[in-house]
């Protein structure tokens, strides 16, 4: 019979294709973990990994069958560990978030940390990246993005809508030309991405509203970009749940330049059905709504549930 100890091990190694990777996720040497995969392959007798320098331990056909049995299997035992944990108990568990940066590090972050001072045994992780977490990979339990999922067996759903401004110091504003129209933009000199570097087209809206922009300071980083503004170099197009909660910067063209995108909040089907994962999911739906008017650039500090 096949050992879910052992399938663990051969999940991660799958998700990180690295042993070092995988080990560290487990709180494990590496030579465990790769004693315990070569282990499951001479139970099965088959080749579950192929090995390779430069993207390292590749599924094979029959690993990538028993893939898809072993995330059951560890959705099961997930369902099972919190259905026996006793009725009447507090909610516990763990939890891992992947958003993008700026809604990670702004508005995520300080609504986690007001979910987990409510429900003190659960625990959570807060990755907030400027990329896409990977729900497959099980890089995270839930995921918040500006895209979303074309594909996969997720249940989604949209989370809200947020605004994007233009912002400057007014110290800047005070230096140089005067702004009241979108075509005294040309003498100004702005901050945005690293265009070859986007992990979104959604992204793109510097280029989109202002083609003609003399983009002179480029970072991935939309936390970066903020830090940058406000040295009063430059101007930069900012989310408002971020620029609004600063008085350092003022929105320039509030009426001709706004912005509206979309986050997207979504998770592997079978964790959904998981008590602490619905008790994240409603809870930061109901505390993003009551901070429409931050995202919508009409307001300018968090708001907590009561």
């Amino acid at each position: 019979m096949l050992d879910w100890d052992s399938l663990r091990y051969f999940l991660a190694v799958a998700r990180t294709q690295r042993v070092s990777a995988a080990a560290r996720l487990l709180g494990v040497e590496h030579t465990t973990v790769a004693r315990r995969v070569r282990a499951l392959e001479a139970e099965m007798d088959v080749l579950l990994f192929e090995k390779s320098r430069s993207a390292g331990f590749m599924l094979t056909e029959d690993g990538q069958r028993l893939f898809v049995h072993a995330e059951q299997m560890e959705t099961c035992v997930h369902n099972a560990r919190e259905n026996l944990s006793g009725v009447g108990q507090a909610p516990s568990g763990h939890m891992r978030i992947g958003a993008t940066e700026g809604f990670g590090s702004y508005v995520l972050t300080p609504l986690a940390a007001d979910f987990q001072r409510r429900y003190p045994h659960i625990t959570l992780d807060i990755l907030p990246v400027p990329r896409f977490v990977s729900l497959s990979k099980r890089e995270a339990d839930l995921a918040i993005t500006i895209e979303r999922p074309q594909r996969g067996p997720y249940v989604c759903s949209k989370l809200c809508d947020y605004a994007l401004k233009l912002y400057g110091t007014p110290d800047y504003l005070a230096r140089h030309p005067a702004i009241r129209h979108r075509d005294d933009l040309s003498g100004h000199t702005f901050i945005g991405y690293v265009d070859e570097l986007l992990f979104s087209e959604r992204l793109r809206y510097l280029e989109d509203l202002l083609p003609a922009s003399r983009v002179v300071l480029r970072s991935t980083s939309v936390i970066a970009q903020y830090h940058a503004a406000l040295q009063g170099q430059s101007l930069a197009i900012l989310p408002c749940f971020i620029a609004a909660q600063d008085p350092r910067l003022v929105p320039i063209l509030e009426r001709e330049i706004s912005i509206t995108r979309s986050f997207w909040i979504y998770c592997h089907e079978d964790l959904r059905r998981l008590k602490r994962v619905t008790l994240l999911w409603d809870f930061m739906r109901k505390s993003v709504l009551g901070n429409a008017a931050l995202l919508a650039g009409r307001g300018g500090a968090l708001r907590y549930l009561p």
